[in-house]
């Protein structure tokens, strides 16, 4: 199978390696010509995966797109929410025709607070699309330590095609047809990880709390999600309950991150400056709490940490305001 991965961030790089390795030939997309040079000659990723060796054999780093998609069966794009849908121009410009578009993005875009499956319809116009979600940081696929995930897409036959295609037997893939849920599970936890980080940043994330928080946040997700759509029961799987516990579990999270740092009295402003990845919930969080007023749907953690982004509120202030709610009963 002859593949493309359109971003060489941690994660496509991590993919990218795994799809080499498995004799697939594989082209990894870099967006800066020199980046591109400079991956082929060290062959490493220095920059967002550092300490892992990418093969010689079947891997091919190009900066140019319509070279990179050229002859692709399967195309993975690793971009952030942001870049999604200019990505999406830029391909319907080359005429791609890959018999799969695998979205790695775990966000909503922006403006139009869509899901990136939908952004890809609406430019590439085909019902070929999948999602690939779960628990899955880069720095542990790229390692071959076991991972498990979910593809979610329509075509369940094409889609088993794919699962078999990219599972090896430290990277399981299971299968969903809920691809919204599998989407909205992606941005909400983004949001929920930037809370954990907050609460461990206060020096108030004790295993009491963050259990807490984990409940509540998947409470929350699960309101909203099946508010637009999707099935419930995919909040309970990996791209629900065990990405969100990965996710606020773990500093390889940048969303965890950059809540730490938010919890420790660092401005939003002052964060961005040093970042060189993207932290999807940075974004998210403004579309998931605009997607809550607009369906009525409560969320106080998504609001906490949105007053703590966006109208720089106190931290320490916000928990305290959620820790002082009126009683209520445990709904989920």
């Amino acid at each position: 199978m002859k593949c493309a991965i359109l971003g060489a961030g941690g994660w496509g790089t991590a993919l990218a390696r795994l799809l080499a390795r498995k004799g697939y030939a594989v082209r990894l997309w870099a967006r800066r010509p020199e980046f591109a040079r400079e991956l082929d000659k060290l062959r490493e990723n220095r920059t967002y995966l550092p300490g892992v060796a990418l093969p010689n054999d079947c891997l091919e780093i190009v900066s140019d797109l319509a070279q990179a998609i050229e002859d692709a069966e399967a195309v993975l794009l690793a971009v952030p929410s942001f870049a999604m849908r200019e990505i999406a121009k830029r391909l319907k410009s080359v005429h791609a025709r890959p018999r799969a578009w695998i979205n790695l993005a775990k966000g909503l875009e922006r403006d139009s607070f869509m899901t990136m499956s939908s952004v890809l319809k609406q430019e590439l116009d085909t019902e070929n699309i999948f999602t690939l979600s779960g628990p899955s940081h880069a720095e542990e696929v790229g390692r071959d330590f076991p991972t498990s995930v979910v593809l979610a897409g329509r075509d369940l036959a094409l889609g088993e095609k794919l699962q078999r295609a990219l599972m090896t037997d430290r990277f399981r893939v299971y299968l969903s047809d809920d691809i919204a849920g599998v989407e909205y599970g992606g941005a909400v936890k983004n949001v929920i990880a930037l809370a954990s980080g907050i609460l461990d940043g206060l020096g108030y994330g004790g295993d009491n709390a963050k259990a807490a928080l984990i409940a509540r946040g998947l409470a929350e997700m699960v309101r909203l999600g099946v508010r637009l759509g999707a099935r419930r029961e995919t909040f309970f799987g990996l791209s629900g309950v065990g990405d969100l516990v990965a996710t606020c579990t773990s500093e390889h999270s940048r969303n965890w991150r950059v809540g730490y740092r938010l919890g420790k009295g660092e401005s939003l402003t002052e964060i961005l400056k040093g970042m060189s990845m993207v932290a999807e919930g940075i974004y998210a969080t403004q579309a998931v709490r605009e997607l809550a007023h607009k369906h009525g749907v409560e969320m106080p953690i998504t609001e906490a940490v949105y007053a703590v982004l966006y109208e720089g509120a106190d931290p320490l202030a916000r928990l305290n305001a959620l820790m002082t709610r009126e009683p209520k009963r445990e709904i989920l």
